[in-house]
């Protein structure tokens, strides 16, 4: 029986490794976007904290000073979270962004695999058709034979 060949296999191997780089990309951008999603909680924390020890200022003795640098830090922690939250909308458009080039290189993958299966199946059917061509050569040669004789 003859052997397949797919014509265009160096293209699928492309394709294969195109969906491979998309896959590390999107794992990167998620990755990225749960570092910083991780880190605005943690301003968030910190902003919570210092809220938190505001309060406490305020109910004790008063001490003006304290509670100055404390509102200042709460504002720089306002400002942080706003830079933060920034970064994060960002880590989001780009995990979005390489969710759909991945999206968009399965679909090229996907379409020539089934090429190829359809390649194959042609083939087999002209194997086939060849061998039942060859089958009946052999039993018409068989039975004109055993007329001969």
């Amino acid at each position: 029986m003859a052997k397949f060949t797919y014509k265009m296999q160096n293209i699928l191997d492309v394709k294969y490794k195109l969906e491979s780089q998309a896959k590390t990309s999107f794992s990167i951008a998620a990755a990225k976007l749960n570092q910083e999603e991780e880190k605005l909680s943690g301003l968030n924390q910190q902003k919570l904290t210092y809220e938190v020890r505001a309060k406490e200022l305020v109910s004790d003795r008063l001490n003006f000073q304290e509670i100055k640098v404390n509102r200042i830090a709460i504002e720089t922690m306002k400002g942080a979270i706003r830079n933060q939250t920034l970064t994060v909308h960002v880590a989001r458009r780009n995990v979005e962004n390489a969710r759909q080039h991945l999206q968009e290189v399965m679909i090229d993958r996907k379409t020539h695999e089934i090429l190829k299966e359809k390649a194959f199946d042609e083939f087999k059917k002209e194997v086939e058709k060849e061998e039942s061509k060859a089958v009946d050569e052999l039993v018409s040669f068989t039975h004109n034979h055993v007329e001969e004789q």
